[in-house]
């Protein structure tokens, strides 16, 4: 558990805008939210949606893969937004990170196209992170900064051109291949899901990230170091970004300069609903994987409904709505 370390600092805001309040790590009533909407929304589609194939075993593994990218990217927003820090750049860090892999994996074989990869979005995070500190400029505003940077150089790393990977193995194990009936997409977001709930729950350094979410001033003055806290956090969702970004080329087998650009929104979607408060001090890496296999079976449902992709960022914008409302009345509550 998260230790208690007096009232909140009201100059220490959430990304540098606002306030920090909730120490606590889980929330009971936000765990039966999350349950009861993946159960609801998986209830109405399967039936209102069993004679388009809701319920057939592909379309149940398709949400899974679906599920896998966005699963990955939400454990690193996790440690994000518990240190009360945000990252907008994870979409354009998996972008760049697709074509990384793909030129590094032609040259170099499956595992140094992987790590090249990583090491783009970690050294990405770790510019956010000395951005953010040294120069005291809201996460949100450097991330966001950030974003338009990586989307400009994945634009111009092909000039637009989808790089093929042909690398049958890296395909194999970082997308396309499978374990038995078991595909190595979910293979990966288990390994990832397990790590990141050991690091934030048990770890102390995950503590200290609780901490300093809650009250980066009290965190400070227990001998905690908070700069060094704040970048590792935003150093480890761009490297879940980039390993995301691993993921979705090795499923498509090319790199592409929007690979996973779009799936902003919905991260942030799953992390909150998934029980991680938006303004730091609790957080749930299992939350954060349920949630992206809730915003997984949304996005599926709605597109064999027939809906527009329109109607469908309409649909997360008002999920990100209401969880964001509930995390606010949570924090008012507490």
């Amino acid at each position: 558990m998260t230790q208690d370390f007096g009232a909140p600092d009201r100059s220490t805001p959430p990304w540098g805008l606002g306030r920090l309040r909730s120490g606590r790590q889980d929330s009971g009533s936000r765990w039966y939210v999350v349950y009861g909407a993946a159960a609801l929304i998986f209830a109405v589609f399967a039936v209102t949606l069993y004679d388009d194939g809701f319920l057939s075993a592909s379309n149940l593994l398709n949400i899974g893969r679906q599920a896998a990218p966005i699963a990955v990217m939400a454990v690193g927003m996790t440690f994000a937004l518990a240190a009360a820090e945000i990252d907008l750049s994870v979409g354009s860090v998996a972008a760049l990170s697709s074509l990384v892999a793909a030129e590094a994996v032609g040259g170099y074989g499956f595992f140094v196209g992987a790590v090249a990869a990583v090491a783009v979005g970690a050294a990405i995070g770790l510019v956010n992170g000395l951005i953010a500190v040294k120069v005291r400029i809201p996460s949100f505003l450097v991330t966001l900064g950030m974003l338009g940077i990586v989307s400009g150089v994945a634009r111009n790393m092909n000039n637009l051109q989808s790089l093929p990977i042909r690398n049958d193995t890296f395909s194999a194990v970082f997308g396309a291949g499978s374990a038995g009936p078991v595909s190595s997409l979910l293979i990966w977001t288990a390994v990832v899901g397990v790590v990141g709930h050991l690091a934030l729950h048990q770890l102390r350094w995950g503590r200290h990230v609780l901490s300093v979410g809650a009250d980066r001033a009290a965190a400070s003055a227990v001998g905690i170091r908070v700069d060094r806290i704040r970048i590792a956090a935003l150093v480890t969702s761009a490297s879940a970004a980039a390993f995301a970004g691993v993921l979705l080329a090795g499923r498509l087998a090319i790199g592409r300069h929007d690979l996973g650009e779009n799936l902003l929104l919905t991260v942030i979607a799953a992390v909150v609903i998934g029980g991680t408060n938006l303004f730091g001090g609790r957080a749930s890496v299992a939350g954060a994987i349920m949630g992206s296999v809730v915003m997984a079976m949304l996005n599926n449902g709605l597109i064999l409904m027939g809906l527009r992709v329109a109607d469908q960022l309409i649909a997360r914008g008002v999920i990100i709505i209401l969880a964001v409302a509930l995390s606010m009345r949570e924090q008012r509550e507490s």
